[in-house]
């Protein structure tokens, strides 16, 4: 289906079947002509008017490209979020156990070499969780923002608000 409109009223539309070519716009042609013999025209067309003035009328996207792309930006700076608090949520447990064991460091209690080198194997298990914690949070800041380009997107029409997600700020209080 292709769409014509008149350089001297674009808001009247002919649309005919096929592609643009030198058939559909005499087609259109024929539409037109019947539209002026009804009455219907709002405008006078100028004495040799032919079907090689129509204009196309183009269908236009309803998002850019570029909306296109941050929606596309958004969901991987979320999926990127979901894959460092994994991380974290992995190496947290056994991070948490080398930090108790720090403090032997500190103590003047005796320790055993099997403590020193337990407590030494977990400093690489606390420095996982300590990079991936800091990534997180840095991540998280920037998420912000993709969940508003997301809501955003994911506004229908009629809909004056965005999805309610369960957030801290609003859940409910019993």
């Amino acid at each position: 289906m292709v769409r014509y409109t008149l350089p001297q009223s674009p808001e009247i539309i002919l649309s005919v079947r096929g592609k643009d070519s030198p058939k559909a716009r005499d087609q259109a042609m024929d539409k037109l002509m019947e539209l002026m013999d009804d009455g219907k025209l709002p405008t006078e067309l100028e004495d040799g008017f032919g079907p090689e003035q129509f204009v196309e009328v183009k269908e236009t996207s309803m998002a850019t490209t570029g909306e296109e792309d941050a929606v596309t930006e958004a969901v991987q700076t979320l999926s990127n979020l979901a894959s460092l608090k994994l991380k974290m949520m992995e190496s947290r447990e056994e991070a948490l156990k080398a930090r108790d064991q720090i403090d032997i460091l500190f103590s003047d209690q005796t320790t055993t070499m099997e403590e020193i080198t337990d407590l030494k194997e977990g400093f690489k298990a606390l420095k996982n969780f300590a990079v991936a914690n800091l990534r997180y949070r840095e991540a998280r800041s920037h998420a912000e923002a993709a969940r508003m380009v997301l809501d955003e997107a994911l506004k229908s029409s009629d809909s004056h608000s965005p999805p309610q997600t369960d957030t801290p700020n609003n859940k409910k209080k019993n």
